[in-house]
């Protein structure tokens, strides 16, 4: 092996492979080629071990506890920036001067005010119907409301889905709740958002952790959801429904609803008498199907470095808050529990985004349907900078192969002869 080019033998044939570095030294071979010089493909199932784009925008080490937003430490941007400063770095690629960001949050607010009848439109949606379910349908018909091509990569179409989704989320919970719409203010993205959802002014604490939130989940990488997102727009799929395609997938419990299941979990806990020591012991046992959702990470292994800033957040809207609620005092012994017991901690089996994202909007007081669409609401500039960045690289339209495990050829037998 050269140091750009790797050798395999197949079928009595040498092939060349380039090897690819990127910047944070990863390494990758480069099988652009291989089915057309030998003949095979790869196999992953899941894509586990497999690049389908290289990409500028989030650094991810998962064995290092390492997340990074344009070369930027998560926990600079989450301690220091805005979600909206955060938003034009990851669209841009560089941090926004003074001026630059006025302008990008000016464009932004005047977003927040949905299409003249569009609001309508969500008020039909079936009040009772899943919050992410009402996400999904609206972001896919906002694009029946703007004129010319939403699949252009252009300044405006990108400002209007990241501002619309800000008072399609908001209104979404009012609906769910039954309640009226709230028009916008003009506080900023983030206490505009909580304006609408709650229809009264909120905590500035409430604020900065919701803030915290949205940053910690603008983007992570390759994900299910964000692959989604660009596999939809490859095929030059217009900006809202590729968007519409990361919501779908960002929906099921093992992704985004993952928020969901930590409170469901917790209140099932409740319902059954509060009794930690029992579940805690069910987690323990490998025979028990139990699982305790929100802790441990698939990609993180020693630590969710998201985790570590939320949880000072969490135990600040807690103190402010003042809640009395069983639920939350059974999360955090659960929390102490993860972080002490040597089960827990051997195993990585830390508390991770997902359990204190759950416990902050329990707390704030979102209804648990709500929790994925509030995950959607901070991925959403993470979705549309990777929909930008495919388009601006003009990238082919996506199309994994298979390994085909069916029937052979056979013969079609007529109805008349089948037993």
């Amino acid at each position: 092996m050269s140091e750009n080019t790797v050798a395999i033998q197949l079928d009595g044939k040498e092939i060349q492979l380039p090897v690819v570095v990127g910047t944070e030294n990863e390494k990758a071979l480069d099988i652009a080629k291989l089915r057309d010089e030998s003949g095979y493909i790869t196999l992953d199932t899941g894509y586990k071990n497999t690049g389908a784009t290289s990409s500028a925008i989030t650094f991810l080490d998962g064995e290092e506890g390492i997340l990074r937003y344009r070369g930027y430490d998560i926990a600079d941007l989450a301690e220091s920036a805005s979600f909206t400063e955060v938003s034009y770095l990851l669209l841009n690629g560089e941090l926004p001067t003074a001026q630059q960001l006025a302008k990008f949050e000016a464009d932004l607010a005047a977003k927040f005010v949905l299409p003249e009848g569009f609001a309508q439109l969500q008020q039909s949606l079936p009040a009772g119907s899943h919050p992410m379910a009402q996400l999904a349908a609206a972001v896919c018909l906002l694009s029946g409301y703007y004129e010319g091509d939403t699949a252009a990569v252009t300044e405006e179409n990108i400002n209007t889905i990241i501002g619309n989704f800000g008072p399609v989320a908001a209104n979404i919970q009012r609906h769910f709740l039954g309640k009226e719409f709230v028009p916008a203010s003009d506080k900023g993205f983030v206490h505009n958002f909580l304006t609408m959802a709650f229809g009264e002014e909120p905590n500035e604490v409430v604020v900065d952790a919701m803030d915290k939130l949205l940053i910690l989940h603008a983007d992570h990488e390759q994900n299910c959801s964000t692959s989604t997102v660009r596999i939809v727009g490859s095929s030059h799929a217009n900006i809202f429904a590729s968007i519409t395609g990361g919501i779908t997938a960002l929906w099921g419990p093992l992704h985004g609803g993952a928020n969901q299941s930590v409170l469901e979990m917790l209140e099932a806990i409740k319902a059954d008498g509060g009794d930690i020591a029992k579940y805690v012991a069910k987690a323990k046992d490998k025979n028990d199907p139990f699982r305790l959702m929100g802790f441990g990470h698939r990609v993180y292994k020693n630590f969710d470095p998201r985790a570590k800033i939320i949880k000072k957040a969490c135990d600040n809207v807690l103190n402010t808050l003042g809640i009395k609620d069983q639920t939350l005092d059974i999360a955090k012994q659960l929390e102490e529990i993860a972080l002490n017991d040597e089960y827990f901690v051997t195993r990585n089996l830390y508390p991770n985004v997902d359990f204190y994202s759950g416990i902050i909007y329990k707390a704030i007081g979102f209804p648990t349907e709500m929790f994925t669409v509030l995950f959607a609401l901070g991925r959403v500039p993470g979705w549309v900078s990777h929909w930008k960045e495919m388009r601006e690289r003009k990238e082919p339209i996506g199309r994994p192969r298979q390994i085909y495990t069916g029937a052979t050829l056979r013969s079609y037998v007529p109805i008349s002869e089948r037993g």
